[in-house]
């Protein structure tokens, strides 16, 4: 285990770690107190979760899973939702939730097309913030009551000396961006974790899944320990919806020096997608169900019934706890046991209520992720600065005998080695990591994974074939200049690596005719996802760009200069839009000169669900 530091604030705290999974959550958390080295703990007991001992995924992680009543009353949430959908079935009456988190992840995301098609609506009436909110709100309170009688016997004193200022680490999927942190964001303050001010703001915390996973290798896995300075590393984060992949090189061992030296990648090919594979087959299958010694009942022609559906239901239950997870020879049968042994059907293989798969079916279920997988570790295996020294495999997903065999396999003849830290399955790796990382944070660089820019025009040159294709957006500047708009002007390019607080400035002219109109500026930040190393124009892939966020700013402090042009005097203000990099969140300011001197204002970066509000204010 790499050795924490002693914690040198002088105010006891509390950092809790959230991670919602798409399948199963956990919770960490450390009480850092001044002089001590802080240990990272997990919450472990969670309501109507019995004694985990011999279950697969231990104590330590609870389903993300929802019970909602038709008026939208949360019923049950975790397992206590879970053993209320085996022991019922699906009520009429209630709505059950999972794989909500999936609602949360943006378009541009490589999706398995399975995945997507069966991907549980919502509720009538409750967004995924909603959602989210319900969740991290049941998390809190369940974390509440373990720390409070774990750290007996002072439980209830430190918790109420610390409530007001625990600080929230939220971990998410290298993919997801600053639209995804806001939801989040909200979720947290509507949940009642921190109010919704600057200081309650300022205590939640993000870090993606990989730099977490990463984090849990280095403090629990030990890998640092077979590795020098220069070597380079991949670690996959094999999850229920998502698999994230990070490259990190240890550039300085004492103190630990961890830079990140390749584009993250996140793709939705994580064990759900084996789920949705294997329902697809089961309501393809000819199952036959002998309700009574006359009749039987094609199952497939009937999957409109509830009943039938509920069927489906228990043989992908069965599948996702005990054929899954012990998957790993395609040349041995494979089966989904029934409830009732009053079922047979030689021709398709059912005999006293149990489904024989054959093994070569069930790997075709895991086929499109692995792939997916090993292709992503190649693609980023491409932009290794030197060679790779290793792969590790974490998460859920990684707990499945097939994936690890797999993958060891395809990428053994590329020269990658994959592991799976010990137990790491029994854990929820990623909470673990997210307060390590809350704690020291070892990586001080990151790597773009997206071009940002902004929309610019510039003054029309007739010499230049670009500017001749786009006469027809010509329009006159109030200097009197022809200016052509649409140019894309790169902030950070793909790839760029940036360092921790590193600041990137963005020069800003704006000129109006009106005084009062330069009080405030409001700007888009894009981002471009094609594959051009020089992106110019935003019509040229109208497709690939996007707006980011936002920045809003008071710049009614900001000089401006009155200046007479070809059609009249005009006011001209000049400044720069400051964005701080490094951070696991995007931050801006701006600043402009005022008598040979710096000065500095805040800038609010605001992101899509928020922009229709700009008109407003």
């Amino acid at each position: 285990m790499s050795q924490l530091r002693r914690y040198r604030g002088n105010v006891q705290k509390l950092v809790l770690a959230f991670d919602v999974g798409t399948t199963f959550s956990g919770v960490s958390y450390a009480l850092l107190d001044p002089g001590k080295i802080p240990e990272v703990k997990t919450v472990t007991r969670y309501p109507k979760q019995g004694n985990a001992a011999g279950d697969s995924i231990g104590n330590s992680k609870v389903p993300s899973v929802l019970y909602y009543a038709s008026d939208g009353t949360l019923e049950a949430v975790g397992a206590e939702a879970a053993l209320l959908a085996e022991a019922q079935g699906k009520d009429e009456n209630l709505i059950f939730v999972e794989w909500f988190k999936l609602h949360l992840c943006p378009e541009t995301l490589d999706a398995d097309e399975d995945l997507r098609a069966r991907t549980p609506p919502l509720p009538a009436g409750k967004t995924v913030v909603d959602v989210f909110a319900d969740f991290l709100r049941y998390l809190f309170e369940c974390a509440r009551e373990f720390i409070v009688e774990n750290e007996k016997p002072n439980g209830e004193r430190f918790w109420s000396s610390v409530q007001g200022q625990i600080e929230f680490v939220l971990s998410h999927p290298n993919g997801w961006e600053g639209a995804q942190q806001a939801k989040m964001r909200r979720a947290a303050i509507q949940a009642g974790l921190v109010p919704d001010d600057l200081t309650g703001h300022a205590r939640i915390y993000f870090v993606s899944e990989g730099e977490a996973s990463l984090h849990f290798c280095v403090h629990i896995a030990k890998v640092a320990g077979s590795l020098k300075n220069g070597d380079s590393v991949i670690v996959i984060d094999a999850g229920g919806g998502t698999v994230d992949l990070s490259m990190y090189r240890f550039t300085k061992m004492n103190p630990l020096t961890i830079e990140e030296v390749a584009t993250p990648i996140c793709i939705m090919h994580g064990s759900t997608t084996v789920n949705a594979r294997a329902q697809a087959f089961l309501e393809g299958m000819e199952l036959f169900i002998l309700v009574d010694p006359i009749l039987k009942v094609a199952f497939s022609a009937a999957l409109k019934s509830s009943k039938n559906k509920d069927k489906i239901q228990e043989m992908l239950s069965y599948f996702e706890k005990y054929t899954k997870p012990d998957f790993k020879n395609p040349k041995e049968p494979s089966y989904i046991q029934l409830n009732t042994k009053n079922c047979k059907d030689d021709a398709i293989k059912i005999r006293r209520g149990r489904v024989t798969l054959s093994g070569s079916n069930v790997a075709s279920f895991f086929a499109p992720a692995i792939t997916a997988i090993c292709n992503a570790a190649l693609k980023q295996r491409t932009e290794a600065p030197t060679s790779v020294k290793g792969v590790f495999l974490v998460g859920g997903f990684a707990a499945s005998p097939w994936l690890y065999s797999q993958l060891q396999q395809t990428l053994r003849p590329f020269g990658l080695t994959v592991t799976c830290p010990q137990n790491h399955h029994q854990t929820k790796a990623v909470a673990v990591g997210a307060v390590v990382h809350h704690i020291e944070n070892w990586v001080s660089a990151r790597v773009a994974s997206v071009t940002y820019g902004v929309p610019a025009s510039i003054v029309l040159d007739m010499t230049d074939m670009e500017h001749l294709q786009r006469l027809d957006d010509l329009y006159c500047h109030p200097s009197g200049l022809p200016m052509i708009p649409g140019r894309f002007d790169v902030i950070l390019a793909r790839g760029r690596r940036f360092r921790q607080n590193e600041e990137i400035r963005e020069p800003y002219s704006r000129c109006s005719f009106d005084e009062s109109s330069l009080n405030v500026t409001v700007g888009p930040i894009m981002c471009y996802r094609g594959s051009s190393k020089d992106p110019r124009w935003l019509d040229t892939e109208p497709d690939k760009y996007s707006i980011g966020c936002m920045v809003r700013a008071d710049t009614s402090r900001v000089e401006r200069k009155r200046v007479l042009g070809r059609v009249g005097w005009f006011y001209i203000q000049q400044f720069d839009i400051v964005l701080i990099c490094g951070l696991t969140e995007l931050q801006a300011q701006i600043s402009w000169t005022e008598n040979g001197e710096e000065k500095r204002g805040p800038a609010e970066v605001i992101y899509a669900d928020d922009i229709d509000s700009l008109d407003s204010t």
